[in-house]
């Protein structure tokens, strides 16, 4: 069987590159629902989020909120208090995923009530 080479627009490659990039981003199990709970909520300090976005180990939300911060989408700030605080919040390039992460609640909303129908 000859195997058909489907040519694809140059729009479309854009497009999936850009929905890869996004999904690189936005990555693994907690990263969305961390730039939710930061888009919704504003400012957290660590405990705060941990407790906002359920289930996460302090010791993997403090992974996710590095790589989040690598990537420019989330700031972290230290502040001069004793003890030491650390808020995250998101920055404007984080607060540009504000559509996708409404969409994705949206849809996830819809979903859910969907199968409960069943």
């Amino acid at each position: 069987m000859e195997k058909r080479k489907i040519e694809l627009s140059e729009s479309c490659r854009k497009s999936i590159q850009g929905i890869k990039d996004t999904q690189d981003l936005l990555s693994g199990k907690w990263k969305a629902a961390i730039v939710g709970a930061l888009f919704y909520n504003g400012k957290f300090r660590f405990m705060d989020l941990s407790r906002h976005v359920v289930g996460v180990a302090p010791k993997v939300l403090s992974k996710e909120l590095k790589d989040l911060e690598m990537n420019h989408l989330v700031k972290r700030t230290v502040l001069d208090t004793m003890p030491i605080t650390v808020e995250y919040e998101l920055t404007s390039q984080g607060k540009s995923l504000h559509r996708i992460i409404e969409a994705m609640g949206e849809w996830g909303i819809k979903y859910r009530k969907s199968l409960l129908k069943k």
